[in-house]
């Protein structure tokens, strides 16, 4: 497998953007507008070279190509390339089906310069965050650690037993933890009653 061009991993990432916000695949057309480039068959060039990495396919149907992630390439290898654990938080709900069973897969570059084994991956549990497009359901990717500075968004459990992601702040004694909603209000609350899990690094959406 040949190394990645940048203009093949500004592509990639893209695309995987594009479908993350938008639920659909972009078109030849919309990459190569986004990358301000005017050669549509370019862009079908270097989606051709992430096919032959095993990166993304392409399938024809009813005369139109759509992109695929996540498929096998020849050697047997997934573009899902990393798997991370979920963070470990109270739930007082029982579900033989809980996919914290299993840990979370994701393609390999989403993390960045992060080592899969410093990242875990937790599901929003409300909207107290959507001032900051951060919503109910959503995965946020947060870096497992037990200390934050002042405006970090972090994972906390508070009295050992409800689960917040808010933004943290240092107020004397205690922890002020804010929402991004003009509608909740800040928890206040004294600082050995928090135990900070993680900060909050990045998100990934389901399509809906």
């Amino acid at each position: 497998m040949h190394a990645q061009t940048r203009r093949q991993g500004e592509v990639l990432d893209f695309i995987v953007r594009y479908i993350e916000s938008h639920g659909y695949r972009p078109s030849y057309q919309v990459i190569a507008r986004h990358l301000g480039v005017r050669s549509r068959a370019g862009i079908a060039r270097i989606v051709s070279d992430l096919e032959t990495q095993g990166l993304l396919t392409r399938r024809r149907e009813n005369g139109h190509f759509y992109i695929d992630l996540g498929r096998r390439n020849g050697a047997g290898d997934t573009a899902i390339g990393a798997q991370i654990d979920w963070l470990e938080v109270p739930d007082d709900t029982e579900n033989e089906d809980d996919p914290h069973d299993t840990p979370f897969s994701l393609p390999s570059f989403i993390l960045g310069t992060y080592e899969p084994e410093s990242i875990r991956a937790f599901r929003v549990t409300d909207d107290a965050m959507a001032g900051e497009n951060i919503l109910e359901g959503d995965i946020a990717l947060i870096e497992a650690r037990e200390f934050a500075r002042d405006g970090q968004r972090i994972v906390a459990v508070l009295n050992k037993k409800e689960t917040v992601l808010r933004k943290y702040n240092r107020a004397g004694a205690d922890i002020e933890l804010r929402p991004a909603d003009d509608n909740r209000e800040i928890i206040r609350i004294p600082a050995n009653r928090v135990e900070i899990k993680g900060v909050y690094r990045g998100l990934l959406r389901p399509v809906s």
